[in-house]
């Protein structure tokens, strides 16, 4: 039994650990860290609540799928029954409640095994429940001689921090502007599902240092990164975290401007400045005054707009279609494209005073092949998210299966992670029982993943090499993707955006395949 000096000790750890200035996230890690020693777990969590679900912040010991989930309420009892009691609660080892954490611990890699011993406790300050602390054990008996009032006081610490962090984070959150602004123009990122930033790899967490840098600025930023690896989303956390996160951010897509309209869509138009403008109409830089405006795609933006943005970058000012003065405006640019603007310059694409005024703090986005280590948290979450969206019951990776995702080169990115999961996800729930939980091995993602090559420090997934005189699989499939995609090409000759529609494709997918498949391109 542990000395009551060792609970004491803890405690103290605990609460420095608390007062300290580290980041939230060490702070949880930390208060695990202190918990095992008076705790003999295999698994440990920290777990937020967010509406009629838990959100796992910090955890010890669980598979990193396991910290890419949400777990709903009313899909796990024993959770439920955690957050409507006043008290710690030890389940008894031969409970039939299923336990969320089940085959998700990282003592049992085979996943074969079920936790047999699990307490927690609901974490309140002044009465308002604001998350969960549990600890979960493979031995039955592991639990029996705890003192719950350790337990107890452990989580009233616990608590606090939580909710310490959660007024923080509140602050960071974008408000809506009221009226036909926000209902027609504003799409809030922390309402929209899988809008957050995932990951715990040192690339991720240096760009988050970045943005974090960048944020507390007003400078211009430009976001850089392939197809699918979370330009908007970046531009999202930069816009959280500034001092204008009170104020909009207004979302430009301007590979969808046609160039006819696009310098009325940024600018606005008077009434009767062209044929259709029937009534006056502010363009998104008004909009936008006292907030962000990110232009996604700005490669694609026309060279006829290009000096009317940066007058509007330099000066401040810009003037309606049509109007004879010009307007003041307060707007804080991002940017971002998958194009290197830096040759676009040289080919006389875009403009080279553009570019500069853009790339004051330019942020590149890791493709997701260089950060294999948010591999398992991604998928995790993907498998969650398909879960829900299928209704299903649990969804999970096996070994071979998760090997299989962190050697594939991902040419697509996380944008390409999370289409192969749910299409896995829902080939195989075709003829499991509801409820029942899926398994997803190696041999089900094989489909998904013959397009492109392995990461080059890898081992092959399609295993040894075939026997002579027939193509491996991945080379028979290359082959074929080569002799289609360049007849496409041939019937919309060369043009690359047009054979992207004909395809229904990305164009910078079909971008980074061609490429791959040694194919030329022509986008104009």
């Amino acid at each position: 039994m542990f000395c009551i000096m060792d609970q004491l000790d803890t405690l103290v750890a605990i609460a420095a650990d608390l007062a300290s200035a580290q980041s939230a996230e060490a702070r949880s890690q930390s208060l695990l860290g202190a918990l095992r020693r008076v705790i003999p777990f295999d698994a440990a969590a920290l777990l937020r609540l967010d509406g009629d679900a838990l959100v796992p912040l910090a955890a010890h010991g669980l598979s990193p799928s396991a910290l890419g989930r949400r777990y709903l309420l009313r899909e796990h009892p024993r959770l439920d029954i955690l957050c409507k009691s006043n008290e710690p609660v030890r389940f008894p080892p031969d409970t039939a409640l299923p336990d969320p954490f089940d085959g998700l611990l990282a003592a049992d890699p085979a996943a074969t095994r079920r936790v047999h011993a699990c307490l927690g406790c609901a974490l309140r300050v002044h009465g308002q429940l604001v998350g969960v602390l549990t600890a979960d054990a493979l031995e039955p008996r592991a639990f029996e001689r705890i003192d719950v009032r350790l337990l107890t006081a452990v989580g009233a610490l616990a608590a606090a921090e939580l909710l310490t962090g959660q007024l923080i984070a509140a602050l960071t959150r974008t408000a809506e502007r009221q009226g036909q602004i926000a209902r027609d123009l504003m799409r809030d990122a922390l309402l929209q599902q899988g809008s957050q930033l995932l990951g715990v790899s040192p690339e991720l967490g240096r760009l988050r240092q970045e943005i974090e840098l960048v944020a507390r600025s007003d400078y211009s930023v430009l976001i850089t990164g392939e197809t699918g690896v979370g330009k908007e989303l970046v531009a999202r956390a930069v816009h959280s975290a500034s001092p204008r996160r009170e104020q909009p951010l207004i979302y430009v897509n301007c590979a969808a401007l046609p160039e006819t309209l696009a310098e009325a869509e940024l600018f606005g138009h008077t009434r009767g400045a062209f044929t259709g403008a029937s009534a006056e109409r502010a363009g998104k830089f008004e909009v936008a005054d006292g907030g962000t405006l990110f232009l996604d795609e700005i490669g694609e933006l026309p060279l006829s707009v290009q000096p009317k943005l940066l007058r509007a970058l330099q000066a401040g000012e810009i003037q309606r279609v049509g109007a004879d003065r010009p307007l003041r405006v307060d707007v804080r640019l991002l940017a971002a494209t998958n194009r290197d603007l830096a040759a676009e310059v040289q080919a006389g694409r875009f403009r080279a005073d553009l570019y500069h005024r853009l790339h004051v703090y330019p942020l590149a986005v890791p493709p997701l092949r260089a950060r294999r280590g948010d591999i398992a948290l991604l998928a995790g979450y993907f498998c969650d998210l398909s879960r829900r969206r299928l209704g299903l019951g649990p969804v999970r990776l096996d070994a071979g299966a998760l090997a299989a995702l962190e050697r594939y080169a991902w040419p697509g990115n996380v944008r390409e992670l999370e289409h192969v999961v749910s299409r896995v996800v829902l080939r195989a729930s075709a003829g499991v029982p509801r409820g029942q939980a899926i398994i997803l091995q190696a041999a089900a993602l094989a489909p998904d993943l013959a397009g492109a090559p392995d990461l080059p420090s890898a081992a092959p997934v399609d295993g040894p090499a075939a026997a002579p005189g027939r193509p491996r699989m991945r080379d028979f499939v290359r082959a074929q993707q080569r002799a289609y995609l360049r007849t496409v090409l041939e019937e919309h000759h060369g043009n690359l955006a047009a054979a992207a529609r004909a395809l229904g494709m990305d164009r910078g997918n079909l971008h980074h395949l061609a490429r791959r498949l040694g194919l030329g391109r022509r986008e104009s």
